[in-house]
């Protein structure tokens, strides 16, 4: 994998350690209830308690979800008196990210949930 520099010159990138870094991405992401999050985030900052309420998830859930993300360097904090307020951490690019997927979802239609291997009814 080669990325071209704003000058022209263009940087090796050692590949099988860019994409191991971009499948442990893809696997952060790789969970409905913390691209739910994601999608909350986007419409603005929200409190634990706020997302649970939004998404009928446990507290506990939640937290969980948010510790991997922000771990991941997707999502942050700050304190607000005795809460945390979450954000996106990076939220152009993951819209973009995000957009891309769903563009490429419709392009290939069913076939991710029917893929026997990572499809909805696929043996986990």
């Amino acid at each position: 994998m080669t990325m071209v520099h704003a000058a022209s010159s263009v940087l090796h990138v050692n590949e099988p350690v860019a994409m191991s870094a971009a499948a442990c991405m893809f696997r952060s992401l790789g969970d409905p209830g913390r691209l739910a999050i994601l999608r909350h985030l986007a419409s603005g900052e929200h409190r634990v308690v706020d997302l649970t309420a939004h998404l009928g998830l446990a507290q506990s859930t939640v937290s969980a979800h948010l510790a991997c993300l922000r771990d991941c360097g997707l999502v942050s904090s700050r304190p607000h008196g005795r809460a945390s307020i979450w954000s996106l951490a990076h939220s152009a690019q993951l819209m973009e990210l995000l957009a891309s997927a769903e563009r490429l979802l419709a392009a290939t239609g069913d076939a991710v949930a029917l893929c026997p291997t990572y499809g909805e009814t696929a043996l986990r």
